[in-house]
């Protein structure tokens, strides 16, 4: 008998505070790496979009792959990516925390849309009040301390 599962992952992380350092088009380049790391770490990625300063993307998860191990080997690689393409002059760093939300697979195309839709979504919204919905709508308790 083999193992099956299907659960999706909203990963949200932000660079180093918060900074507007991705150039607008140098994002799908960005988009485009992250994937390649996805695939090798033999997730499904679903979606990938974001803005100057933060990424939203929505995945499955290898089930021999832990959601910590994942999310860092997205962003060690990125970060040195950037530094070494010398596209991302301003960017330092990603942020060190992330969120990584589930998502049952109805909620699929809500959550495509979801990320599809970051540059209309945050001309109402910033960022942080992005994030702080959220936690709050997923029931996560928020330590200020942590938080930005």
């Amino acid at each position: 008998m083999t193992s099956y599962r299907q659960i999706l992952y909203h990963i949200v992380f932000c660079t180093y505070d918060g900074q507007d350092t991705i150039p607008p088009d140098q994002q799908e380049p960005l988009y485009r790496y992250m994937w390649g790391i996805i695939q090798r770490r033999k997730g499904f990625l679903y979606r990938i979009n974001g803005m100057e300063n933060h990424i939203h993307i929505l995945s499955d998860l290898h089930p021999t792959i832990a959601l910590a191990d994942f999310i860092k080997e997205i962003k060690t690689a990125s970060n040195t990516w950037m530094k070494e393409t010398g596209k991302y002059p301003l960017f330092t760093s990603w942020a060190e925390g992330y969120c990584a939300l589930t998502y049952t697979f109805r909620d699929k195309e809500l959550i495509i849309n979801y990320i599809k839709n970051q540059k209309v979504h945050h001309l109402k919204v910033t960022f942080e009040e992005e994030y702080r919905a959220l936690l709050k709508e997923h029931g996560v308790e928020v330590d200020e301390r942590y938080l930005f």
